[in-house]
């Protein structure tokens, strides 16, 4: 069986700027595929090489093993990060206008009254779009996405500029979704979201794929180490024979031998009242394979 999307050695230059250089993934059927990568290292373009908004240089994207075509078209769903919308149109509106563009006779389109309830929009289907809040119109732009019923949808940057509560709440109608077997696709700058929804992550820079796996996978495969946390000037006062590394307020000790480093900070009386202890994260593997932060 084919993967529903693959990506083949993909290449995209703009002048002397080599924005894409040699990727290639696969994005099984149902799964949540998470495109990572910091600001410049190519993943917007690979998103819109992707959806066929861009044509490569070379490579190619195929969709149920056939390039890009009718099928696809008809069967994908694009949230972007912004969205033109026809003015003074109410919530219902926005979605009866988008389904018009996809042709009726298939049957597959979905039902307004049925987005409505899938992206918690039913109370406000006859606002006036334009007075959404942030969060209300990224469930809208959701429901705009899912109206030809997709069998794979890309979701690019969806929660950025959202309250946690919003985002928590977008997050359970990808879930939704992803639970009727659709496949989603998604790029993001929040390294939670990306655990929480990806089944496999694919993490980005300077054009290349430069890591994919489980999240699990990834860190197993990355670190055997804990992060400590202590107060700074706990550790600064103290005669200590273990290495650490200031973090704002705090001081972060990396170490395999949890209890080891435990007796040394006793032996140098730091006081362990405020010590914390947590497992490495995709925050923490981002900055070790990229050397920078994911930032919006």
């Amino acid at each position: 069986m084919h993967p529903i999307l693959e990506i083949d050695e993909l290449h995209r230059s703009f002048g002397r700027v080599h924005a894409v250089r040699g990727v290639s993934f696969a994005v099984q059927a149902g799964e949540c595929y998470g495109l990572l990568g910091p600001n410049g290292a190519g993943k917007t373009t690979t998103i819109e090489l992707m959806e066929g908004i861009l044509s490569a240089d070379s490579g190619q994207v195929r969709y149920r093993g056939a390039p890009l075509g009718p099928q696809f078209r008809a069967e994908a769903g694009i949230q972007f990060q912004s969205t033109a919308l026809q003015d003074y149109l109410t919530v219902r509106e926005q979605l009866q206008l988008f389904r018009s563009m996809y042709a009726h006779s298939n049957g597959k389109y979905r039902d307004i009254d049925e987005l409505l309830d899938i992206c918690a929009l039913q109370p406000l289907a006859g606002r006036d779009a334009r007075k959404l809040s942030g969060g209300q119109r990224q469930r809208m732009l959701l429901a705009i996405a899912l109206v030809n019923r997709p069998r794979i949808v890309f979701m690019d940057e969806p929660t950025t500029g959202l309250d946690p509560q919003a985002r928590r709440n977008f997050w359970e109608l990808v879930r939704t979704i992803k639970s009727e077997g659709t496949t989603v696709l998604l790029t993001t700058h929040y390294m939670d979201e990306a655990y929480q929804l990806c089944d496999r992550i694919g993490i980005m820079d300077h054009g290349r794929i430069i890591a994919e796996g489980t999240p699990a996978e990834l860190l197993e495969s990355h670190f055997g180490d804990r992060v400590l946390l202590l107060p700074r000037a706990d550790l600064e006062a103290a005669q200590l024979d273990v290495q650490w590394q200031a973090r704002g307020d705090h001081g972060e000790i990396l170490t395999s031998d949890l209890e080891a480093t435990l007796d040394a900070l006793r032996g140098a009386n730091v006081p362990l009242a405020e010590l914390q202890v947590r497992e490495r994260t995709l925050e923490d593997l981002f900055l070790h394979l990229t050397g920078s932060e994911l930032r919006a």
